[in-house]
C-alpha cells in the first residue's frame, strides 16, 4: 500500500489541527479542514480564520467541512483532537474508511482508563487504520506562521514512515522519521506532566537552578519508562523526548508549563486552554509503577493535582529522598 498521499484531511479545527492544515496546505497537498460543529465550518470556511488561531488565514485552497465521510476519502488523515478525544474522533471516522491508510494522531498523551497509548487507540477504534504519531517540539501559532519547526513522525513501517514525511514536510516544517513508535509516544506524554512540575517551580520561585534541577531529573525519569517500555535510547534523547521536554519547560506558550506556575503562585487553574499534563499524569503514574519504573517528578505533579500533597509536602519528599548516583 503506497500512494502519493496528495491529499491530507485534519480532524480537529482547533488551534492545532488549523495550524496542521496551513502546513499540508504549504506542501502543496490538497487539504480538508474536518469541524465537528458544522457552525464552526461554515464560519471558517466563509472568514478563511479560526478565532481559536487569532492571526492567521487560511489558505483559499483548504476544503473545510462538517461532513467526516469528506474528510476520510483523504490519502492522509491526521488526528488533532485532544488526546482523551481521540477514541470518539477515530470512531466516528472508522465507518468512512473505505481503504487501509495512515492515520496519524497528532496529540500528546495516554487515555485514560484503559492506559492505552494514541497508535493503540486509533488501532482498535478503526480496523482499517495504520496507526502513526507525530510529536516533537512545536506550537500551533509557530507551525501556522511558518516559523522553522522540526517534529517527529513514527510509523511501524520505515518506508510509510519516510514516505510521511516526504508529504507532509517543507521548507519550513521538517519532521524525522522513525520506527520507534513507543519511545515517541512516551516522550510527548510525559513532557507535558513534567513542565507542570517546571512551571511549579517558577510559580514558587524556587529559582532557575531548582528548575533546571526538574528539568533534567525528569528527563531521566522519561528516558527510564522509556527504556522500560522498550524505546530506542536515541527518540528519548531527540525531538519527541529531551527536544519537546526543553521547549514546554521554558516557553510562555506552553499550557501545562502555565498550569504549573498557577499553582505554584496558589492561583486557580487555568480553565479556558487545555493542559493535556493534567490528564496524562495520573496515567503516567500508573504506567510506570506497572513497569516498576520509578518517577519521583511525575509522582509529585500528580499528587498535587489530585489534591494528595501541598506543593510544599512534595517539594519536601523530594528533597529528602535518599542520595543516589546520577542515571
Amino acid at each position: 500500500m503506497m500512494t502519493s498521499f496528495q491529499s491530507v484531511a485534519v480532524i480537529g479545527a482547533g488551534a492545532w489541527g488549523t495550524a496542521l492544515a496551513a502546513l499540508a496546505a504549504r506542501a502543496r497537498r490538497d487539504v480538508v479542514l474536518h469541524a465537528r460543529n458544522s457552525e464552526s465550518a461554515k464560519q471558517i470556511a466563509a472568514t478563511r480564520a479560526n478565532p481559536k488561531l487569532s492571526g492567521v488565514r487560511l489558505d483559499a485552497s483548504i476544503k473545510v467541512t462538517g461532513d467526516i465521510a469528506l474528510a476520510a476519502d483523504a490519502d492522509i488523515i491526521l488526528i488533532a483532537t485532544p488526546a482523551q478525544d481521540l477514541r470518539a474522533a477515530v470512531t466516528a471516522l472508522a465507518p468512512h474508511l473505505a481503504a487501509t491508510k495512515p492515520v496519524i494522531a497528532c496529540a500528546k498523551g495516554i487515555e485514560r482508563g484503559t492506559h492505552k497509548f494514541m497508535t493503540e487507540v486509533i488501532a482498535e477504534a478503526a480496523p482499517n487504520a495504520i496507526p502513526a504519531i507525530l510529536s516533537g517540539p512545536s506550537f500551533a501559532a509557530d507551525v501556522a506562521r511558518g516559523l522553522p519547526t522540526a517534529v517527529t513522525l513514527a510509523a511501524q513501517d520505515e518506508t510509510l514512515a519516510s514516505t510521511l514525511v516526504q508529504a507532509l514536510g517543507s521548507a519550513t516544517f521538517r519532521p524525522y522519521h522513525t520506527t520507534d513508535v513507543r519511545g515517541v509516544e512516551i516522550g510527548g506524554a510525559a513532557k507535558n506532566v513534567l513542565a507542570i512540575a517546571a512551571g511549579i517551580a517558577i510559580g514558587r520561585k524556587l529559582g532557575a537552578s531548582a528548575q533546571a534541577a526538574l528539568t533534567t531529573r525528569g528527563f531521566a525519569e522519561l528516558a527510564r519508562l522509556g527504556r522500560a517500555c522498550g524505546a530506542r535510547s536515541e527518540t528519548m534523547a531527540g525531538l519527541s523526548g529531551l527536544g519537546d521536554l526543553i521547549l514546554t519547560c521554558s516557553s510562555p506558550q506552553s499550557r501545562n508549563l502555565a498550569l504549573g506556575i498557577a499553582l505554584g503562585r496558589g492561583e486557580q487553574r487555568p480553565r479556558e486552554k487545555l493542559a493535556e499534563g493534567e490528564f496524562t499524569a495520573p496515567v503516567l503514574v500508573e504506567l510506570a509503577a506497572s513497569q516498576d519504573v520509578d518517577m519521583p517528578v511525575s509522582n509529585a505533579v500528580a499528587a498535587i493535582l489530585s489534591g494528595a500533597l501541598t506543593i510544599d509536602e512534595a517539594i519536601e519528599s523530594l528533597l529528602t529522598r535518599p542520595f543516589k548516583a546520577e542515571g
